[in-house]
């Protein structure tokens, strides 16, 4: 199973950038989504951005996840 995290882009120089994904900062390469911009949120996997998402889509994606998470502390 693969899983595309969401991240802000905090900054961007080149092919590079940095994320911020609910606190945790990670460096990027954005060589898939060449058009992305400081304060655009992404799909990251494996060390790339393969999509630009919403705000919304982001915060959604969170909501899952927590919820996952919560489903797996009560197993």
């Amino acid at each position: 199973m693969c899983l595309a995290v969401p991240g802000k882009i905090i900054r961007h120089v080149g092919t590079d950038a940095q994320i911020d994904m609910q606190g945790n900062r990670l460096d990027v390469s954005t060589v898939l989504t060449p058009d992305v911009n400081v304060g655009d949120w992404v799909l990251v996997h494996a060390g790339f951005s393969i999509q630009v998402v919403s705000e919304d889509e982001a915060k959604e994606t969170f909501a899952i996840l927590d919820e996952i998470d919560q489903l797996s502390e009560t197993k």
